[in-house]
């Protein structure tokens, strides 16, 4: 009897979203095999999926594809922080280099008829010239020109390049924005498990979120439907910066944009938080994306908004409102000319001790 199921490829399995997403697609009766590849071997439970130690930079890549019959690719090791790799240019080479051979290996299969990239709505970039929502066909105001972002923008046009070349293949790329829950470690997520948060004075940011397990549901929806295109992806809704922090009851610093780099260089230094420049970017502008091609087109509808992801975040964490005093009076004491606190918290916070 043959096969009647896809045989997907999932690189980046040896990450908490990476490894999760193959297992639960692995369930799928529309999948008869699912094989992870990485460097590493994954920490948790992969369920039934085939394991193969691999680096994608290396060309063998190509003959993993050819023998175990893929039929589709689902690329998901696109890293967004460089400790977690030993430096920019490790992250890099990663990045670039690495889907480059994966997609010269997916060049070469003549069996495969589907690709899936995990993107991010980072490539869009955040700047004070941004439009109120960005659609698929707009690009970044401003070019990146370093870091993740232009890691990002790289590796769309290498994946633009050979749906061109391989006309043959459906290539579904999602552009997800920033993906939160309590199982995510990432660089959004570390900035807010900081016990006191800074932000950009005079700026509050619109930010969207997607729910990890929406984000591992879209994925899986890509490898099973046939539709192919770029979407963006996110939940419902927007939530500003001000409303996300009230919500953790965390205390915020307020600082210039140039004392929040600063102060971002020796929290990841310090492995702390990484405080890359577009997040600085993010954390000053914002971003929103519209999300109507999801919904109409891909056929895919968040089972959490943005609130509501937030939320599921904020809900294994424990508020720092009211402990974290010798912090903000510190970085105050760094910075004397600098507004150090929100008077209205300030004020609140007081009246709530004489109550």
């Amino acid at each position: 009897m043959g096969r009647v199921g896809r045989v997907v490829l999932v690189t980046g399995v040896s990450r908490d979203l990476g490894r999760r997403f193959a297992r639960a697609v692995a369930t799928d009766p529309a999948v008869d095999r699912v094989i992870g590849v990485d460097v590493v071997p994954p920490r948790g439970d992969v369920g039934d999926v085939s394991f193969v130690r691999a680096d994608i930079r290396n060309p063998v890549i190509a003959k993993i594809i050819a023998k175990e019959d893929v039929d589709t690719v689902v690329h998901m090791s696109v890293i967004a922080t460089p400790g977690s790799t030993g430096g920019r240019n490790t992250m890099k080479e990663l990045n670039v280099i690495g889907t480059m051979q994966l997609l010269a290996a997916c060049q070469k299969a003549p069996g495969l008829r589907h690709l899936v990239v995990k993107s991010t709505t980072t490539v869009y970039g955040a700047s004070s010239r941004d439009p109120a929502m960005f659609t698929e066909d707009m690009e970044p105001r401003k070019a990146p020109r370093a870091g993740y972002a232009k890691d990002v923008a790289e590796i769309e046009g290498y994946v633009r390049g050979f749906a061109r070349r391989r006309p043959d293949v459906r290539v579904t790329m999602l552009r997800a924005a920033n993906v939160i829950g309590p199982h995510v470690t990432s660089p959004i997520t570390s900035y807010f498990r900081l016990p006191v948060i800074p932000t950009v004075l005079g700026h509050d940011p619109r930010m969207q979120f997607l729910h990890e397990r929406d984000l591992l549901d879209v994925l899986q929806q890509s490898v099973t439907n046939d539709v192919a295109g770029t979407f963006n992806v996110a939940g419902d809704g927007v939530l500003m910066l001000s409303q996300a922090i009230r919500r953790l009851q965390r205390p915020a610093v307020y600082l210039p944009a140039f004392a929040v780099g600063k102060v971002g260089s020796v929290l990841r230094s310090a492995r702390v938080a990484e405080f890359s420049p577009e997040q600085l970017g993010f954390l000053t502008y914002g971003r929103g994306i519209d999300t109507s091609r999801m919904r109409t087109i891909l056929g895919f509808e968040p089972k959490y908004t943005t609130a509501e992801a937030f939320a599921d975040f904020g809900s294994v964490l424990e508020p720092t409102g009211g402990r974290s005093e010798r912090l903000l009076a510190g970085i105050a004491q760094a910075l004397p000319s600098t507004p150090a606190v929100d008077p209205h918290r300030r004020a609140q916070r007081q009246g709530a001790n004489h109550g």
